[in-house]
This record gives C-alpha cells, sequence and structure tokens, in this order.
C-alpha cells in the first residue's frame, strides 16, 4: 500500500479523495492547507502528494516547490480550479515548479487514479 498525502482546503474534496483512495488501498494523510501539508509531509515522507494550489495560507506553488527542495524526486500531482478565474496559468506553473501531473477542477476520479497508478508505477508501495 502507498501512503499519499492530499492537501486541499476544501473538506469536501479531500473527504472524496480520501475515499476513493482507500477505496482503491492506499493509505492517506490529509491537510487543510499547504503549512500543515509539509509538516504531514516531514513527518511521514508520502510516496505521493495531491495537492491543490488555490489555498489560504501556505498556497500549492510554494508547497510543491518546498517540497521538490526537500525530495528532488517526490511524485506530486497538482489540481486546481483556477480559483475565481478559471486561470490554467496555475496548472502550468506547478507544472514548470515540479508536479509530476496537472489535473484541471472538477477532476475526474477514473482519470486521477490513473494517474496515481502511472506515478506509483501501478506498485501498491
Amino acid at each position: 500500500m502507498a501512503l499519499v498525502l492530499v492537501i486541499d482546503d476544501d473538506p469536501q474534496m479531500r473527504r472524496t479523495l480520501t475515499r476513493l483512495l482507500k477505496a482503491n488501498d492506499h493509505h492517506v494523510l490529509d491537510a487543510e492547507d499547504g503549512r500543515e501539508g509539509l509538516g504531514m509531509y516531514r513527518g511521514h515522507c508520502p510516496d505521493l502528494v495531491i495537492t491543490d494550489l488555490i489555498m489560504p495560507g501556505v498556497e500549492g506553488i510554494e508547497t510543491i516547490r518546498e517540497i521538490r527542495r526537500q525530495t528532488p524526486e517526490a511524485k506530486v500531482i497538482a489540481i486546481s480550479g483556477g480559483g475565481m478565474t478559471q486561470d490554467p496559468r496555475f496548472l502550468r506553473a506547478a507544472q514548470r515548479l515540479g508536479a509530476d501531473i496537472v489535473m484541471q477542477k472538477p477532476v475526474k476520479m477514473a482519470e486521477l487514479m490513473g494517474a496515481v497508478d502511472s506515478l506509483l508505477g501501478g506498485a501498491q508501495g
């Protein structure tokens, strides 16, 4: 089983992702913002991080940058609706800064699980 850290300020999104990942035999930690997520990352070294980009406090771009600084080989999926403007520039920036895969909200759960499986190499590590 892989350990996946979900970082999203939307409680419904965190619950949905957690349920989906657990149903697919992953262990899941969740955090409501980048600050909490980075603390969990340091303490648990998850196999994969799924992070929202637009969050209060420490946002997703900063979170990805710090994860990459600590662990260059970390596996990261960035998800975002682009905020109120639906601006896709956040996703492009996340990809430039080290997200392995970027996905636009609303995320199709089958596509997300395909991305998770591809990054984890199909192994439940």
